[in-house]
Order: structure tokens, then sequence, then C-alpha cells
């Protein structure tokens, strides 16, 4: 998945023959996850079409700052548009629209928007070798740095004066390769490696059945995707649960048992940086394991049970360096019943979940949490959903290391 899933990405496009590339443009962000609007200089109509760019988009494309529609004439609000977008792109980049730019002159929609915008702008040169090199050309580029724009330099090749040399508009792929790692870079755990564990554990009792939780794993699942949406590399150890996921900075590892979830962890342990123990591991397994099914006789039937490994107190006794982060669900005793896990396990922050408040616990899609760190301050939180939740936790590492 990319970084640019959910963006709202505003592209402007003047009026230059790299203007045709846009719709490829378009395509390649919506492929992303990007939502899409354009604006058109009204001599970018001349290259390509809004009604090829509406299309794609799926949205209406501005070129002017009033719109007909029958006797009605709309205002095409560029302080709206500009405020919508959370990163702007201005490809092609032609050296009359940079100018403008970069002297603050207003005299079409784009213009007014890109001077009303407060997100991050991406601009994309695209002209001749020799306006490409001239002196006022270079000098609008700095400008436009200095103002905190950020320029997807020009690549090589055959241009439109049959000349060939610097100047020609990155292609589109290049622009999204461009802007999704500059995205990435500049996440606040970008470089962070994270083990999340999630859902239940399923401890056999025989081929057939087994002892196990109503963990559905969502919650440590929604971590996974918010951690990677802030960069960082996420190693997702869960349970059986029918969740699934599709991002490149996240590993899934299928586990069945709680031994077999250690072991996973125990791989990996060494070179995380945090660790985030949202999984319902079983605390007991039966001793003995049936090779064939048992088959029902007796009124009653006893299974001999045997205390599991504790995974978080295990990941607490080897801790180095990472910052570790368990879960208690609790129903009785809560603050207290955490106070006393975070110190027999040498935690540095607990999510505290109790059963008696509404909307929390298994199955849910809501969560009531509190936060207990590992000097006892208690920070309790209302009733969220879990993705909210999955990002006030993700914070909680943010501070940890950007205090």
């Amino acid at each position: 998945m990319s970084v640019l899933k959910d963006k709202k990405i505003l592209l402007g496009i003047s009026g230059g023959i790299a203007a045709y590339k846009t719709t490829i443009l378009v395509r390649l962000l919506i492929k992303a996850g990007a939502q899409v609007q354009v604006v058109m200089t009204p001599a970018s109509k001349d290259f390509v079409t809004p009604l090829s760019l509406s299309t794609l988009s799926k949205n209406p494309v501005y070129s002017e700052f009033y719109s007909e529609e029958g006797e009605n004439a709309l205002w095409n609000n560029h302080v709206e548009l500009a405020l919508w977008a959370d990163l702007m792109i201005i490809a092609p980049a032609t050296a009359n629209t940079l100018s403008k730019m970069a002297n603050g002159t207003c005299d079409n929609l784009l213009l007014a928007t890109y001077l009303s915008a407060k997100c991050k702008v991406y601009f994309a040169p695209a002209m001749d070798l020799d306006m490409y090199k001239h002196p006022t050309s270079i000098e609008n580029f700095l400008k436009l740095q200095s103002y905190n724009n950020i320029m997807i330099p020009a690549e090589s090749g055959e241009l439109a004066s049959g000349l060939s040399g610097e100047g020609r508009m990155a292609e589109p792929e290049n622009i999204v390769a461009f802007i999704e790692k500059d995205v990435l870079d500049k996440l606040p755990l970008k470089g962070k490696i994270i083990l999340i564990t999630a859902g239940p554990t399923y401890e056999a009792i025989d081929p057939v059945r087994f002892i196990g939780n109503h963990s559905s794993g969502k919650m440590g699942f929604d971590i996974a995707l918010e951690a990677a949406s802030l960069g960082a590399n996420v190693i997702l150890i869960t349970g059986p649960t029918h969740l699934n996921i599709q991002n490149s900075l996240v590993k899934l590892i299928r586990v069945q048992s709680a031994k077999q979830m250690l072991d996973a962890c125990m791989e990996h342990f060494s070179t995380v940086d945090v660790v985030i123990a949202a999984a319902a591991v079983a605390d007991y397994r039966p001793k003995n394991i049936e090779i064939q099914k048992i088959k029902k006789q007796e009124s009653s039937f006893n299974i001999e049970l045997e205390r599991t490994q504790d995974i978080l107190a295990t990941f607490g006794s080897l801790k180095n360096e990472q910052f570790l982060i368990g879960f208690a669900l609790e129903t009785e005793n809560e603050i207290e019943n955490a106070k006393l896990k975070i110190q027999k396990k040498n935690l540095d922050l607990i999510v505290l979940n109790s059963l008696n408040d509404e909307g929390a616990g298994f199955g849910k899609k809501t969560n009531k949490i509190t936060f207990i760190d590992s000097n006892f301050n208690i920070e309790p939180l209302p009733l969220k959903t879990k993705e909210e939740v999955s990002t006030d936790i993700l914070l909680k590492v943010i501070q940890h290391y950007h205090a």
C-alpha cells in the first residue's frame, strides 16, 4: 500500500506540452489510493482535455473562477480547494507559471489556489533546455524552494523543440515515486522497527478441538496499519483471524499457538525498537494433546492444563532499549492490576481495557482505554473507534522518541 493512500492531492496543470502526461499521473495517483482534484490554467486545456482528467479523477476539473450553470454562475472557491488538499503538485510547471509563483502574480485560478495553499507543494518544471538553465529560471527554482516548496527535478531527454537535454518534465512514475519517498522520509516513525502481536492463540486439545478466546485481532491490525502509515517497518505476528493486511511496510506472520507466537517473536525481538503486545495469548494449554479426535463417552470430561510461557514477561526480562507496550483486559480492580502488571513484566506503558466499560473488549469496533506508564501516570481516554485508539497508541511511541 502506498503512503499516498487516502491523501487528498490537488494537481495543478499549466500550459506546456508535457500536460498530456498528466492523464497518466492522475491514474497513478488514483491507483496509489489518493483522492485527486485537478486545477488547470486556461492554456493547459490546449494540451489535455478537462473531460479526460475529470473522468480519470472522478471529480470536476476547474480552470476558471466561475463556472456557468444555465443562468447561474458558480464561483470556484480557490481557498476551499487549497485547504482541502493534503499536498499539491504543479506539473508541468512551465517557466511562465514558475515565474508567477515565485513573484506572487495571481492572474488565474491555479495561481490563486497555490497562493492559498497551506499544504506541502511540489513542482515539476517542464521547459526547453536553454529556458531551464536560464539565470531567471534558476533564480525562481531557488526562490520557490526557499518558500518550502519542493522541486521535482526535470529529466534529460528529447524535448518538444527537437533538441535533447535537461528540461523534460519528470515521468509520471518518477513523480509519484519522488513524492512517496519524500513523504515517507519525513514520517515520524521512519526507520523504526515495530513488533506487534495480535489476535487470539488456539491451544490444541486434539486434531479438531482447541482452547481459544474471542479476540478478533482488529486492534493489533489497526495499530499495524497506523504504524506503517507513520513510516515504521512493522512485523505483525497474529494468531488465527480472518483479517488480512496489504502494505509493503508490514510483514505478516501467522501462527496458531502461544508457543508458536513466542518462537516467532523471539526471532525478531533483538532487532526491533518497539514492541506492542496486543494479542490475547492463552495463559494455559492442554498438558497432553491427543493424536486422534477424542470420542464422546462420559458425561463429564477433564483436561489437565499447564501454564504457557508468558510472552510479555519474557519481553520484559530480555528488554534492552526496546519501548515495551502491553495490554491489560480486566474485570475488577483494573488500575491496581494494571500497575502490578507494569512492575512484574517491566513495561514502559500499559493499555488498560475494562470489560465493565460499554463498547470495550473483544469483537467490538470501539474501545475505551486508559494509559498507565511506568511512573504510574494515569491517562483515561473516552470511547473511540479502534482506528482512533491505534493513533493514540502510536502517538505515545512518537512522544517517546521525540520528547
